[in-house]
């Protein structure tokens, strides 16, 4: 029997990275999670990351400290107030984090040259979300250029690095349904950008309004607590 395939998954313990690690296990990779303490106000994502990345799978799970307060340039990482009731369609929000997919990935990129590993999972989408350019298909397209450039085994020869995005093209509700469809509990998940010190999701942030939108789509209600 063959040795299982690795991948790094990019794992915030939010909606859409939990949908991604549980969609790379059924596609038969071996899950190694990395996720971010980068300063960012909702740390309770983390909490929700530690719990639940051994019952979806993760092989490891290792977690990165980054203090991208120290930039700013973000609601999610200065005192900036995070908007509420929706984004402005065309514009970039303020709840963008400069360069954050790029940083990110760099890590994954790292792991998985010492991991030996050649699969990348990120949960970015192109169509229910906020706008940040870091979601792009030709974003994605452009960063796995870039890994199999800058490695040792891409120059070699040895292997070839694959960014894996399946939830670029599928709407809130199709995600959902997919992951509940895998036993995903989106209720040890956590999404909102501005929680309540209890850890409460404050309902009226742009990542609220998404996960709310894609449970109503999807005919289900929401198992988070909200204010």
């Amino acid at each position: 029997m063959s040795e299982q395939k690795k991948a790094v998954i990019l794992y915030s313990g939010g909606l859409d990275s939990t949908t991604c690690m549980a969609i790379a296990r059924a596609e038969g990779f071996a899950p190694y999670a990395m996720s971010f303490a980068y300063g960012q106000r909702h740390s309770v994502e983390l909490d929700k990351a530690r719990q639940y990345a051994p019952l979806v799978g993760a092989v490891e799970h290792q977690l990165v400290e980054i203090d991208l307060r120290r930039i700013g340039g973000s609601a999610l990482t200065s005192e900036l107030a995070v908007p509420k009731g929706g984004v402005v369609e065309g514009e970039i929000p303020v709840t963008y984090v400069p360069a954050r997919n790029t940083i990110f990935l760099s890590f994954a990129l790292g792991w998985a040259e010492v991991l030996g590993a050649f699969d990348i999972f990120v949960g970015v989408n192109a169509l229910d979300y906020s706008g940040y350019p870091d979601c792009r298909p030709e974003y994605v397209a452009a960063f796995e250029t870039l890994a199999n450039l800058a490695t040792r085994a891409g120059v070699e020869g040895s292997g070839r690095y694959r960014i894996h995005t399946p939830l670029l093209q599928l709407s809130k509700a199709q995600i959902i349904r997919q992951g509940l469809d895998l036993g995903v509990d989106y209720a040890l998940t956590h999404s909102c950008y501005d929680p309540t010190p209890a850890g409460l999701s404050c309902g009226h942030c742009d990542s609220c309004l998404l996960r709310l939108k894609g449970f109503a789509e999807a005919g289900m209600k929401d198992p988070v607590a909200y204010v």
